[in-house]
């Protein structure tokens, strides 16, 4: 059987994997290989290298799994009509962008961009405003493996979390969780709205202007989901409007942001470029959820961890 990576991970990673599998023959890439791929009964990628035509070139393809949560740049349709089971990392960013989150969040209220930049200047400057986290409330918009870590870290620091999904089933520390489709009521509520959401049919500029009016004028919010849940026209406005606080972005509609894009000239927006769940632990975490998979695998098991629904999106 033949595991085709369509990237290298380090050699610390990769040696204890090939010693762990002696029965499988490994393939590492830095790109995809087409011939490398016509072989390969499981692909491990990070999703953005597959076109329709190279699922129809993969004829012994039988799993792909993705080392990424996201998935809508995948040939979904090409992928589900060839019957190829996929599976992801789902799981795996949850430390990171929860570190990510909550530093942007403790530095907006402690007033850390106005120290680095009175430093800059040489200047001893206390006129800011500086407020607590303590005591908040936060409404986390997709509360599924990350927006509970999120929920999980915030109620330390005394946050009150509500939590909005597609089940408004009860999610891991939520104090409370509702329809997604009742979002608006919690809205006013909130100081740090956060969108955890994946990119679907549904979720498209799910957030609209009138949504952004119904926020507190104090509020923060976050989209560290998909850029698409906001028409960056309309997040434009708001921001010039100062209908909120602040916007603290790490995913947008059009990615890299443009230079022209009018988001840079925001002074009371924060531009991340999309690396929040970055880490060094990365790949690290991606094999400790493929290496029982592929043991499942091996051992004719087909109902892994993290399997997905390419059409539903997630």
């Amino acid at each position: 059987m033949m595991v085709y990576f369509t990237f290298e991970p380090r050699e610390d990673l990769k040696a204890p994997l090939i010693a762990q599998f002696p029965q499988v023959d490994f393939k590492f890439d830095s790109k995809l290989d087409v011939a490398n791929l016509r072989e390969a009964q499981i692909l491990v990628t990070y999703g953005e290298d597959l076109t329709e035509q190279l699922v129809d070139e993969a004829q012994n393809l039988e799993w792909i799994f993705v080392a990424s949560a996201g998935v809508e740049k995948m040939p979904a349709a090409a992928i589900a009509k060839s019957d190829i089971l996929v599976s992801n990392v789902r799981g795996i960013h949850k430390k990171p962008m929860t570190e990510s989150i909550l530093a942007h969040i403790l530095a907006l209220k402690r007033g850390l961009p106005f120290i680095y930049e009175q430093q800059s200047k040489g200047q001893w400057n206390k006129k800011t405003t500086l407020s607590e986290l303590n005591g908040s409330t936060a409404l986390i918009i997709g509360p599924g493996a990350i927006g509970s870590e999120i929920g999980r870290i915030l109620q330390a620091f005394d946050v009150y979390t509500i939590g909005c999904n597609r089940s408004g089933e009860a999610a891991p520390y939520m104090d409370e969780t509702h329809l997604l489709g009742d979002m608006a009521q919690y809205l006013p509520k909130a100081d740090i709205i956060i969108s955890m959401l994946p990119s679907t049919k549904y979720t498209k500029h799910l957030l609209g202007y009138e949504h952004f009016k119904l926020m507190k004028e104090s509020a923060i919010f976050m989209n560290f989901g998909r850029g698409d849940l906001v028409d960056t026209n309309v997040l434009v406005q708001v921001m010039k409007e100062q209908l909120i606080a602040h916007a603290v972005l790490d995913v947008y509609e059009i990615e890299p942001l443009p230079a022209n894009s009018p988001l840079w000239a925001c002074e009371n927006v924060t531009l991340s470029p999309h690396f929040s769940s970055h880490s060094s632990r990365y790949v690290e975490r991606g094999l400790e959820i493929f290496k029982p998979s592929l043991e499942q695998w091996l051992n004719g098991e087909r109902n892994l961890e993290n399997k997905m629904n390419l059409l539903r999106g997630y």
